[in-house]
């Protein structure tokens, strides 16, 4: 079963997309940032789709790829809503923060981590750039997507 989501206010579902009044206060009002406010949405997903005690299977599927979307230039998540029973089926981490640092081999420090997607479609130059940025500052990198 898919999101239910409108396009248009007024069109589709009663969750989706609406249009935000020209004298809404819940916008800036300096110049030109009104401009790139095309829309707010909410999505529901029902809670059947998500694996129990995932949190990871529950961004990937809300937020994932979305951030992604060439055509969504400006998209942010502004409120997630998590049902209290589904939160209860999140059992914590396996292990605590020792484990990971002896691992890695790595103590003394923040561990930070972070991912570089190829796909997102940038020339190989800037994707390398990227890796040899996170390199340089001794980063963790999880995985290195492929495309």
């Amino acid at each position: 079963m898919s999101p239910q989501t409108e396009t248009k206010t007024g069109v589709g579902f009663k969750a989706g997309v609406k249009d935000i009044p020209s004298n809404s206060s819940t916008w800036s009002s300096a110049r030109g940032s009104r401009a790139a406010v095309a829309a707010e949405s909410s999505t529901a997903y029902p809670l059947d789709l998500f694996e129990e005690g995932s949190v990871t299977n529950m961004f990937t599927s809300i937020v994932g790829n979305v951030f992604g979307f060439k055509a969504l230039r400006a998209l942010r998540l502004e409120d997630l809503r998590i049902p209290p029973a589904y939160t209860k089926t999140f059992q914590g981490p396996p292990h605590g923060i020792q484990v990971e640092r002896d691992k890695l081999n790595k103590y003394g420090r923040p561990l930070l981590g972070c991912t570089i997607k190829p796909k997102l479609g940038y020339p190989l130059r800037i994707t390398v750039e990227q890796f040899m940025n996170v390199y340089a500052v001794d980063l963790i990198l999880p995985k290195m997507m492929r495309t």
